[in-house]
């Protein structure tokens, strides 16, 4: 028998990665060597301090809870943490109502429009974008309206570009900065208007910080926060996944406005059963730590970031080194334009000519078409051959 899928499902388009996956397998039975500097999950471990804490916690006879629900049983120190780590970072002050606790953000982000959102409502995310914005929207019943992100605006989003009819019918709108795929950052004054286009408008603004800590040269991201008002109307996405190196071990939170972290609460007590206790545990351990284990595993990312950049400019590209996040954001070469998508045609043609995969623009939507995205999540070795064979077939 073979299963119907359900129209919501049959809604969305393949899932970016998994299709990079099959177009990787089947380079690889042509017998292509296949290089990849596409995926953004950190090749170095967790530091040291984190892994003997998850250790400790999962090795102590003294918890006879440590291996039951996480959700029954969570570790108090876990948002405790969280509220210092604000404190410090930020300046922000939390209180127990303004944190929910969740596995990374994804599964976080696809859950919160089933919370507020009902068949048929509008969900608002900018495009280029993660593709979970969307994804959440279809699972829930609703539909997204996209904003396009554009070069010359610093890929930000701009509010006005947002019809009327959409604003009166849009529950939930995505902001994200450091960006991904742009690495685009943000500044206070920039979710002070996100801020205030949520209160006008009675639309929820959720702020994807996956990559807050992921800086270089002194820059340092701000929080939607720490504008006045914005618990009010705003919540904020916190992942422990790339500035700790701890991806497979799904910690995060949602911070911000009690109602909407509420709602996130009410759901995943329906879906999930919270991360496991000693992950939470380590989890506390990484925030408390933050300020000693981020930076050495940023310097990694930093050096390779030059290294990127500086081969491809020295191949005739003109970038400039992002001041955050884990990737490079770069035009496909002009001699790609006039194909009916630049950067679907450059991409495919550079796994079959070379093995190298990097993640089409286009796969973050439309408004990403002309670009490529490349992870510095792989060794330098890996990055270095990636660079040149990419710079063998551009010239």
């Amino acid at each position: 028998m073979d299963v119907t899928l359900s129209d919501r499902l049959q809604k969305l388009p393949p899932y970016l990665f998994a299709d990079l996956r099959r177009k990787m397998a089947a380079a690889r039975e042509k017998g292509v060597k296949v290089i990849r500097i596409d995926i953004g999950d950190p090749d170095t471990p967790a530091p040291n301090p984190i892994v003997r804490e998850l250790i400790r916690a999962i090795d102590d006879r003294n918890d006879p809870a440590r291996h039951r629900y996480g959700c029954d049983v969570p570790a108090a120190e876990y948002p405790e943490a969280i509220k210092k780590f604000y404190k410090r970072r930020w300046g922000v002050t939390l209180q127990n109502e303004n944190i929910v606790t969740t596995m990374g953000s994804k599964d976080a982000i696809a859950k919160l429009p089933m919370a507020i959102m009902n068949p048929g409502d509008i969900g608002i995310a900018p495009q280029p974008g993660y593709p979970t914005y969307n994804i959440g929207h279809v699972f829930a019943g609703g539909s997204t309206h996209y904003v396009p992100l554009r070069k010359e605006n610093g890929f930000l989003m701009d509010f006005d570009e947002i019809p009327a009819d959409v604003r009166r019918a849009a529950k939930l709108l995505w902001i994200n900065y450091p960006n991904n795929p742009t690495t685009a950052t943000a500044t206070k004054e920039f979710f002070a208007r996100a801020v205030e286009f949520g209160r006008a408008n009675n639309i929820l603004i959720a702020h994807d910080m996956a990559y807050s800590e992921n800086v270089y040269d002194g820059y340092q991201s701000p929080s939607i926060l720490q504008v006045d008002g914005a618990e009010d109307v705003a919540v904020e996405f916190y992942s422990l996944s790339k500035a700790f190196s701890m991806t497979g071990w799904r910690a995060g939170c949602m911070c911000g406005n009690p109602s909407a972290v509420k709602a996130l609460l009410t759901v995943k007590e329906n879906i999930d059963n919270g991360t496991l206790r000693a992950v939470q545990f380590a989890a506390a351990k990484a925030l408390d730590l933050a300020e000693e284990v981020i930076p050495p595993v940023n310097e990694i990312y930093r050096r390779r970031r030059d290294l990127v950049v500086e081969a491809l400019n020295a191949a005739g590209w003109n970038l400039e080194k992002p001041k955050a996040t884990i990737y490079i954001w770069a035009p496909v070469p002009e001699k790609y334009n006039s194909a009916e998508s630049p950067s679907g045609a450059f991409v495919a043609d550079l796994l079959e000519k070379t093995g190298v995969m990097v993640t089409p623009g286009r796969g973050y939507g439309p408004a990403g078409e002309g670009f490529f995205r490349v992870s510095l999540t792989y060794p330098d070795d890996v990055l270095k051959e990636a660079m040149a064979r990419i710079i063998d077939m551009k010239e």
